[in-house]
């Protein structure tokens, strides 16, 4: 069911809310007719359910699955979405020196983080992944590589769903894909659509708003995905080299055109550090990040300023 909020000039904001992917997904959408509304939302809603499938490591007949099996035995041809994935994942990795990257090896997740040896994660590199272009194969060179497109799945699926929205005539949206933000157009009131960035200490003490009308925002943190193993308290993020939970920042947000990119870039510049992570950032055009360490200090990208 839709829920609605209108405006004086006829224009309203029609949202649902539901559960997709394992993260709360809310779709709104401007107009003025509910019934346009709510099939536009169908069919956002039908999109991430197909991307979901697409990437999904658990369906045998998967073509990940499928890449996965031939680790180190032959090329796997897949199609044209797929093959792009891969190559934006792996020039990704190049930009952030691996530390983004979408391979893997299959871990015990009951195995407490700090007793896990380095070679349950020595096939954690993206240069074993070959691509090839011109047949669109992917492969993986060592037996028991893996590859997973958690770090990015949810960006691209809510890329996906603001294409199919704009197709069918949705000029203005926000789509939000368990915390992370897209936004297109401009609110019923003609004003852009921003955000509040706070400390998540201080939830009502916002320190900036945000232009993110056209724009994407993902985070990662520290202060609410973690896990309790043996008593022990570790974080969500682990650093994919080392195979030991990181710390030192609290939150980062990263601020882009596309939700991939945001979702993409949030981990790794959290595992980096404020110092190497800006630098990277400020580097690169049409991103923006702010970054909360644990001693609750504030450091933001240069492009913050123009977007505030």
């Amino acid at each position: 069911m839709l829920a609605v909020k209108t405006y004086n000039n006829d224009q309203n904001i029609f949202r649902r809310e539901m559960r997709l992917m394992g993260n709360r997904f809310e779709i709104s959408v401007v107009g003025n007719d509910s019934v346009w509304a709510d099939n536009c939302v169908d069919a956002a809603v039908a999109e991430i359910n197909r991307v979901e499938k697409l990437l999904s490591t658990f369906s045998d007949d998967s073509r990940i699955n499928e890449i996965n099996r031939n680790a180190g035995v032959k090329p796997v041809k897949v199609n044209a979405e797929i093959f792009r994935l891969v190559e934006r994942a792996l020039k990704i990795s190049e930009l952030t020196f691996g530390t983004f990257d979408i391979t893997y090896n299959a871990i015990d997740r009951n195995v407490e983080p700090s007793k896990i040896e380095r070679k349950s994660v020595k096939f954690t590199n993206y240069k074993n992944v070959h691509i090839d272009e011109a047949k669109t194969t992917v492969f993986l060179t060592e037996k028991g590589m893996r590859i997973g497109f958690g770090g990015l799945s949810k960006g691209y699926a809510a890329d996906r769903a603001k294409y199919i929205l704009q197709l069918m005539g949705v000029s203005s949206g926000v789509i939000n894909a368990g915390g992370d933000l897209l936004t297109w157009g401009l609110q019923p009131d003609h004003t852009p659509w921003t955000i509040a960035s706070a400390d998540p200490d201080r939830e009502s003490q916002p320190f900036s708003n945000i232009n993110i009308s056209n724009m994407a925002v993902a985070t990662s943190g520290n202060f609410e995905k973690n896990v309790t193993i043996s008593n022990k308290k570790y974080m969500h993020n682990v650093d994919a080299k080392k195979g030991f939970p990181i710390s030192v920042l609290k939150s980062v947000s990263i601020v882009s055109p596309t939700a991939e990119l945001s979702d993409a870039m949030a981990t790794p510049v959290m595992t980096m550090g404020v110092n190497a992570g800006l630098y990277l950032i400020n580097q690169l055009q049409q991103l923006a990040c702010v970054i909360i360490d644990d001693h609750d200090r504030v450091y933001t990208s240069k492009e913050v300023n123009y977007l505030s």
